[in-house]
């Protein structure tokens, strides 16, 4: 079979990270099969994004950066899709592989489907069912557009049978007649490789912030619901403060700009009761490895991130989500993730129970084996050979 070249698209960090799976697949058992491209868009831009970043985490530099940077969704979306395209009709891929759900998935989902570009959707069928999250629509779109679909989980893997697709489909498979498959997550095999790598390269990184391990808890904050809602921003951080002093505990805050700007500029009297707090320890956003290690170590996660919810069950941690709704609903049906929303009684209510039982918590085998990458490069290379 001739080698196949393939996109990888992606517009940001975490979407970089997921991505490194795949690559790192590709280098290590199909670099006689596959030629792997990866476009990022610049959708946001990260200072962080250096050649540090890159050398640190092992990851391959784009060989496209587009540049986009911040706009609005439309202008944001529509610039991306003009750089794809060009990328496309120069490069003349055999597929295209999109991750997740931001804007540069669904400029990714439209430039390539409109060049006919067999589409694959890495993190297909996950819904929170909230269509004002602009995730929750290009998450639908993407899907819909797909030629493979890899659903991370048994929840999503349904909601594309409930969507319409058919799992019991036969090849040649195209936009009209997908493929769905139930995968696990490539962010299980990333944790198993980046909390090694992590260990070494940043020994001594708990030490010298003066934490023991799983005696403090992780806060993490991003989510403009959150972060732009000054009530909400407020009666979350009150409550979590209240609970630190009361069960002795430390709080780890790596909060996002975000964050901190909301609260710089419209909480100062807050801002500045937070810093003095001995049990409150508010620090710069931290690198990957650094996040990896703080998860792995930690006695509990607060957080409003998707991202770090699996990454929570992937260390065996309980998790309170500070949303209404999650598109991991596997885990909170486990019991081992909690949805608060910004309630300070049901904060403080699922904080006192994982303080005092997340010991005897389960944690099943929801994310696959560890090898989802080198699953869904396999079943690529196999469409392709029985064209």
């Amino acid at each position: 079979m001739p080698q196949i070249k393939l996109i990888n698209i992606v517009g940001a960090r975490p979407q970089i990270i997921k991505a490194s799976a795949i690559s790192r697949a590709i280098r290590n058992y199909y670099s006689k099969d596959i030629t792997e491209i990866i476009v990022h868009t610049g959708q946001h831009y990260d200072k962080e994004m250096s050649e540090v970043f890159f050398d640190e985490l092992e990851i391959h530099k784009p060989h496209y950066n587009l540049g986009v940077g911040s706009a609005g969704h439309g202008r944001q979306t529509s610039l991306m899709i003009t750089g794809i395209e060009e990328v496309l009709i120069k490069e003349k891929p055999d597929c295209v592989l999109l991750y997740g759900d931001t804007n540069s998935t669904l400029a990714g989902a439209l430039a390539a489907s409109k060049l006919h570009f067999p589409i694959i959707h890495i993190e297909a069928g996950l819904r929170s069912f909230n269509k004002t999250m602009p995730e929750e629509l290009n998450r639908i779109m993407s899907d819909h557009s797909a030629t493979l679909l890899f659903a991370p989980t048994n929840a999503a893997f349904k909601n594309l049978i409930c969507e319409g697709f058919r799992p019991e489909n036969s090849p040649p498979y195209t936009i009209n007649n997908p493929k769905i498959y139930l995968t696990g997550d490539i962010m299980y095999d990333n944790t198993l490789f980046f909390a090694s790598l992590a260990e070494k390269k940043k020994e001594g990184f708990l030490e010298k912030m003066s934490l023991k391990r799983d005696n403090y808890v992780l806060v993490t904050i991003h989510r403009d619901t959150n972060t732009d809602g000054i009530d909400r921003l407020k009666e979350i951080l009150l409550t979590l403060k209240f609970l630190a002093e009361e069960n002795d505990i430390v709080l780890v805050m790596p909060l996002h700009p975000r964050t901190i700007v909301s609260l710089k500029t419209r909480l100062e009297d807050l801002y500045d009761e937070l810093t003095h707090c001995a049990y409150l320890k508010i620090i710069p956003p931290v690198s990957f490895l650094e996040m990896i290690l703080l998860e792995k170590n930690c006695r509990m996660i607060v957080t409003d991130s998707g991202g770090v919810q699996k990454e929570s069950h992937f260390f065996r941690k309980p998790c309170i989500v500070l949303r209404n709704e999650t598109e991991w609903v596997e885990l909170v049906n486990n019991g081992t993730a909690k949805l608060t929303g910004a309630d300070p009684d049901r904060i403080k209510q699922e904080f006192l129970s994982f303080m005092s039982s997340h010991s005897v918590l389960e944690y099943p085998g929801f994310y696959g084996d560890g090898k989802t990458a080198e699953f869904i490069l396999n079943e690529i290379l196999l469409m392709f050979e029985k064209e």
